[in-house]
């Protein structure tokens, strides 16, 4: 029975192993890193009508992929195959476009949302995505990348069109009031045209009869990495400036050959030689022929001005200027000719300095579009027709004179200024070049102004030699009030010097005389001192003597004898140490030992 009961437990365990081992090498499905799986299933309810992908209980390709990692599907019901996941790299979008879900109403061109076919508004930032190959198509363009300098003017491409004349609301179609700032953004470009329009500075500058050039600052680049990025929103903007260009040839746009040629001309100006060393240059020849562009004639330079004039005369941004044809946007073959008050056909070389600023651009967008047409449709046009009608106000001559033409060239400014002001566009400076004039006036008109100027160079030098004497005299008057000053500066210091030592003398002398007044007060002192110390002496002295005196009278009293006084003072003077011895020597003999006896007188007694 036992037996039994192992065999068929060993029956199963073996069973359990063997559907472990299947199910492990047939229904086992692994996605690797960076892979999806496609599963189709091959039972469950049929799709309903414009449905391609599944969900899950459906027949057919499911929606969902499988993501990486182990998973288990029966292969008898499901079909898989491994594809690789979707991936957008940094600075990048893709842009997904749905083959499934409802269809799009009529007239829209975006998914109303991911359940719906077309494109969808959303795009897929960097970064990796599992979406099923067979029912979305993505493709993948890169991020817009505003640099620095620039702003982006946004335009809706779907939606209700907004009024004319009124920027774009939420669901409309036209351009937004919100300008981007400079930096990426990740925009869908079938829901959003971004330009990039240049903000700040920019030029406009007409060379004689080769046409106009417009200069655009340099473009910085970005120091985050991101350059190519910007690189490529910029390239994408003058793609859509050549086609809107080429589609518009009645506006004279030269060929990028002929602008670069009329770059190098405005290169040549600004590097070549200032204005100041061209002026000097043609006070002292003759005008010469030059060639422009494809045509060739004989005018000439009207540049009679001092270097002050030349240095204001070329705007900063040419002075600086070392490569023009680097900031070079496009190039047109409009220019500025018009006849003078006196009938002679006048030429302007000239330079305009305009400004768009970011709270405005949105709006010169809206009404102009991109640069090109606001410089074909606005500044442009505006640049001839004032300049043509203030400058056949004045005669030929006043153009070549600097007076004339700083004041023609302040009018236009003021009136550029103002007309240009009111559609939003800041002209900073309009500056005249040169002057082309028929060379048969040129020369007496150049010879006038060479004399007029020889004339005020001849009364500027006697101006100045006036003031080289004015400032010699007052030199040597400098010089004398110089030696003076120093005259009585040397008097003061002598003076001082003197009154020092005077005034030294004065203190040490009452000094001297302090001292002598101390000691002689000293002296006094002493002496008094002296004087009193006698007196007492004597005074003691006597008082002591006198009153021994009186001690020995009253001793003398006291013995009416003077002999017993006497034999007293004896005895007193007597040496303490004398000692009597009488010795019997026999019947009635006295003998007395006298040895050491020494009589000794009393000492005089010492005064106290």
């Amino acid at each position: 029975m036992r037996k039994a009961e192992f065999s068929i437990g060993g029956v199963l365990v073996v069973t359990v192993a063997i559907v472990c081992a299947v199910i492990w090498n047939t229904c086992r499905v692994y996605v690797p890193e960076g892979k999806m799986a496609i599963v189709t299933a091959k039972t469950g309810k049929p799709l309903p009508p414009g449905r391609i992908l599944a969900e899950p209980g459906e027949k057919g390709v499911q929606r969902v992929p499988l993501a990486e990692g182990r998973h288990f599907l029966n292969p008898i019901n499901n079909d898989w195959r491994i594809v690789p996941a979707i991936t957008i790299s940094a600075g990048n979008i893709g842009i997904v476009t749905s083959k499934n879900g409802k269809e799009l109403a009529p007239g829209e061109i975006l998914a109303s949302g991911d359940d719906s076919k077309g494109v969808w508004r959303r795009v897929l930032g960097p970064g990796t995505y599992r979406l099923n190959p067979e029912g979305y198509d993505v493709k993948e363009v890169s991020a817009i990348n505003i640099p620095i300098g620039y702003a982006g003017v946004v335009t809706s491409l779907a939606g209700k069109p907004a009024a004319a004349g009124e920027f774009a609301g939420p669901g409309e179609k036209g351009v937004l009031e919100k300008i981007l700032q400079p930096g990426l953004y990740y925009v869908n470009p079938r829901a959003y045209q971004v330009d990039v329009v240049e903000v700040g500075m920019n030029q406009v500058s007409i060379v004689g009869k080769s046409g106009t050039v417009v200069l655009t600052k340099a473009q910085s680049t970005s120091a985050n990495g991101l350059a190519d990025l910007q690189q490529n929103t910029l390239s994408a903007q003058n793609l859509r400036r050549e086609n809107y260009m080429d589609t518009n040839s009645d506006l004279g746009i030269l060929n990028k050959k002929e602008a670069a040629s009329l770059s190098q001309q405005l290169s040549k100006i600004a590097g070549d030689s200032s204005l100041a060393s061209r002026s000097r240059q043609m006070k002292k020849s003759a005008p010469s022929s030059r060639t422009r562009g494809d045509s060739s004639y004989a005018p000439v330079e009207a540049e009679i001005i001092d270097a002050e004039t030349a240095k204001n005369a070329v705007p900063a941004a040419v002075q600086t200027a070392t490569t023009v044809s680097d900031a070079v946007a496009f190039g047109m073959n409009q220019f500025v000719q018009f006849p003078s008050s006196d009938g002679f056909s006048i030429m302007l070389d000239m330079t305009v300095e305009f400004e768009l600023l970011p709270e405005s651009i949105s709006r010169i967008y809206m009404l102009y579009g991109d640069l090109p047409a606001v410089v074909s449709k606005i500044i442009l046009p505006q640049i001839l027709s004032v300049s043509r009608m203030k400058g056949s106000t004045y005669k030929a001559r006043e153009f070549i004179d600097g007076e004339g033409r700083q004041k023609f060239q302040k009018e236009m400014t003021d009136e550029l200024v103002k007309i240009l002001g009111e559609k939003k566009i800041l002209v900073r400076n309009a500056i005249v070049r040169h002057v082309e004039v028929p060379s048969d006036i040129l020369k007496p008109i150049q010879e006038t102004s060479v004399a007029k100027e020889q004339d005020l160079t001849n009364q500027t030098q006697q101006e100045t030699a006036k003031k080289q004497a004015l400032l010699n005299t007052q030199l040597a008057m400098v010089d004398q009030l110089r030696k003076e000053t120093e005259q009585e500066t040397e008097k003061i210091t002598a003076t001082i010097a003197a009154n020092m030592k005077k005034d030294v003398a004065g203190i040490a002398a009452d000094a001297q005389l302090k001292v002598a007044e101390i000691n002689l007060q000293a002296a006094k002192i002493q002496a008094e001192i002296t004087k009193v110390r006698g007196e007492a002496d004597a005074k003691a002295q006597f008082l002591v003597e006198n009153e021994q005196a009186i001690g020995v009278k009253r001793r003398a009293d006291v013995f009416k004898n003077p002999a017993t006084l006497a034999d007293l003072q004896f005895v007193e003077s007597l040496n303490p140490d004398l000692s009597i011895r009488v010795l019997h020597a026999g019947e009635g003999t006295l003998w007395t030992d006298l040895k050491g006896a020494n009589l000794t007188l009393p000492a005089k007694p010492a005064k106290k």
